[in-house]
């Protein structure tokens, strides 16, 4: 593994790679990141929050058929054609890019509440909800909301203790500030610091914490694999990869479920590969998010290989 580090250029970079087989974890850190070190995790944060929709789906308290209205309706008129479905699965129409995502880039601070209040200040969608897959951060963040609402109790505390508690992960936590970042946690360009909302992000977690929550979706302890890793569709049936917060594809006959996060100062890859009982992980601190796509797929190449 220390090669394929190398040859994606991470030999002395501020990076952390990390690939298990089993139960038989293998780390390489650089210029001090290490596989305890908590750092922002970006999109990878998807992957959490979908799964505690999951859990509550399973569990009655809610049902991906859902009006988004239902549950937040503090926004427009439009609420009432999107669903929960939609939103897991990024076929939404809600507004992101040059809308939503840019534009609160560069407030002093990114939360859920302002987040929520740009989508108030909205009078339309962008599209037809399910008729186009188009990669949303808002939709995950009404996610949240969502969760929240159904579960009668704030994100964090739910995921705590239905997901990290139950997992093993201490070192992992949603963050909602007023700092920037956790305590001990590794922090980001002032300038660009970690945003505050919950949902599109907000988990910082250690290498070695998302190895673990990797190995607890490959031997399903949550009892949720399976609707993880479902994949949506259009309304017209068109399929689609994009499961909950989870792509899934193929290579060299070999199911694979993977995702990847970015924030200014942090690119994540997360990939699980169960036909190898395997699972790996990349984090560097960096903005070259074509390294780290490079990095995991060397790995995963030397995973089937092996």
């Amino acid at each position: 593994m220390q090669g394929s580090v190398q040859a994606a250029g991470y030999h002395s970079a501020a990076a952390v790679v990390a690939g298990a087989q089993v139960a038989d974890p293998v780390f390489h850190g650089g210029a001090g990141l290490t596989a305890d070190k908590c750092v922002y995790t970006a999109s990878l944060s998807k992957q959490i929050t979908a799964a505690c929709a999951a859990l509550l789906v399973r569990q009655g308290r809610l049902d991906t058929d859902d009006v988004l209205a239902q549950w937040m309706p503090e926004l427009p008129p439009w609420s009432r054609t999107v669903r929960v479905r939609h939103l897991i699965h990024h076929t939404s129409g809600l507004p992101q890019g040059v809308h939503i995502d840019d534009v609160l880039r560069n407030d002093a601070v990114r939360t859920t509440d302002s987040v929520v209040r740009a989508l108030v200040r909205r009078d339309q969608l962008d599209r037809t909800p399910g008729t186009a897959y188009e990669y949303c951060n808002a939709g995950y963040v009404c996610l949240a909301v969502v969760v929240s609402r159904a579960a009668g109790q704030p994100l964090p505390e739910f995921a705590q203790q239905h997901v990290f508690e139950r997992l093993g992960m201490n070192s992992t936590r949603y963050w909602t500030g007023p700092a920037p970042h956790p305590p001990g946690a590794t922090p980001l360009d002032p300038n660009h610091p970690a945003p505050l909302s919950l949902g599109d992000g907000g988990v910082w977690s250690t290498a070695r914490d998302l190895l673990r929550w990797n190995r607890s979706l490959l031997v399903d302890h949550l009892g949720i694999s399976e609707i993880l890793h479902t994949p949506g569709h259009l309304e017209d049936g068109t399929p689609l990869d994009y499961a909950w917060g989870v792509v899934v594809g193929s290579y060299r006959g070999h199911r694979l479920y993977r995702h990847s996060g970015g924030w200014p100062g942090v690119t994540t890859q997360l990939v699980s590969i169960p036909g190898k009982d395997a699972s790996l992980v990349v984090v560097a601190l960096d903005d070259d998010s074509d390294r780290s796509t490079l990095l995991a797929n060397i790995m995963i190449y030397t995973l089937l290989t092996s």
